[in-house]
């Protein structure tokens, strides 16, 4: 069993059903989620990183790692929209089949009558993804001689492109409500590749990336005056594929002042039918920094020895020193 599914994994990403990449601290990649959360939050400028790696145990390691840049009030004339660029890379398999893309989103807030404490926005992402890999390193099975696999045995695979380039459309729409205290709930449904762009190295028109929709919804739920439960989930369906991450971590605060915001926060969470996962992290007053790693629950972790992926996340953000307005002059005395 062990063997099959190590050799399951050197055809992934060329003869499987394509899919999106995927994070497990989905909050460390808003824009990778939901468009309409460009710009969304406390501050004026937000960056964004987060890096995956995982499968090592099994083949060569699935390595993704996505950057974000957002921010609001780009336009004087309409301070409630934000705009984002954010820039993924993944790396998957022994075919090395990398996936680059590079979006553009624009987000704008709608607003809820005479309730201040609760936004929606809506956004769209558009931009190109970029697919290629490398055939030196696979094995196919009319190689298999009946006791070794022969690289010199013709693979009699005709590819017509080993790369590709393809348009992104994503489109998405966000709630928020900011209760008292640290009291806060963010939702949002969002579709990704909504173009459903075509995925074939043969050239087959029929094979088709299917559009992903994301449902989310996090919060923060403030118990004592240093305690806050961070709740989450997340539902993503791609076609035959689907991902459900249900959890929480509890949060610590150690500071917060003016201008301070110090805490340490844990906790656990859970990929359906697929892994657990625990995550840890901390805030340092602009900054967010977490850390998870996968637990393989599945079938897969006869081959993986349970061992499943390492991801690391970084957060900052930006509040720009606005210079205050004065609309009145002293005189000197002698006026």
């Amino acid at each position: 069993m062990r063997a099959l599914l190590v050799i399951a994994f050197l055809f992934v990403g060329v003869i499987a059903q394509a899919q999106d990449v995927h994070f497990s601290q989905f909050e460390g990649a808003p824009l990778h989620y939901n468009p309409a959360l460009a710009g969304q939050f406390d501050g004026d400028y937000r960056f964004t990183g987060i890096q995956r790696t995982q499968w090592r145990s099994i083949t060569q390691p699935y390595s993704s790692i996505a950057f974000s840049l957002d921010g609001k009030g780009f336009l004087d004339f309409t301070p409630d929209f934000g705009a984002g660029l954010s820039i993924l890379q993944d790396k998957a398999g022994d075919s090395r089949l990398n996936t680059l893309q590079v979006n553009l989103a624009g987000a704008y807030k709608l607003p809820l009558g005479m309730d201040s404490a609760s936004n929606f926005t809506v956004g769209v992402q558009a931009g190109f993804t970029q697919r290629k890999f490398d055939n030196e390193d696979l094995r196919y099975g009319n190689q298999w001689n009946g006791y070794v696999f022969d690289p010199n045995i013709n693979a009699n695979e005709n590819y017509s492109t080993m790369a590709f380039t393809n348009f992104n459309l994503n489109l998405g729409m966000a709630y928020f409500h900011n209760g008292p205290g640290r009291n806060e709930m963010t939702a949002g449904l969002s579709f990704y590749q909504w173009n459903a762009p075509n995925e074939s190295f043969f050239n087959n028109q029929s094979i088709k990336l299917d559009p992903r929709i994301n449902m989310q919804i996090n919060g923060i739920i403030e118990l004592k005056s240093d305690w806050d439960l961070m709740p989450g989930a997340l539902l993503s369906v791609q076609g035959k594929f689907k991902e459900f991450i249900l959890g929480s971590s509890v949060r610590h605060v150690l500071l917060e002042q003016r201008g301070l915001f110090r805490t340490v926060y844990g906790g656990v969470f859970f990929r359906t039918r697929d892994a657990g996962f625990i995550v840890a992290g901390m805030d340092y007053d602009q900054w967010r920094f977490g850390a998870s790693y996968d637990i393989n629950i599945s079938d897969l972790k006869t081959a993986s020895n349970g061992k499943g992926g390492l991801e690391i996340s970084v957060v900052y953000i930006l509040r720009t020193i606005k210079m205050p307005v004065i609309n009145k002059f002293l005189c000197p005395d002698y006026l």
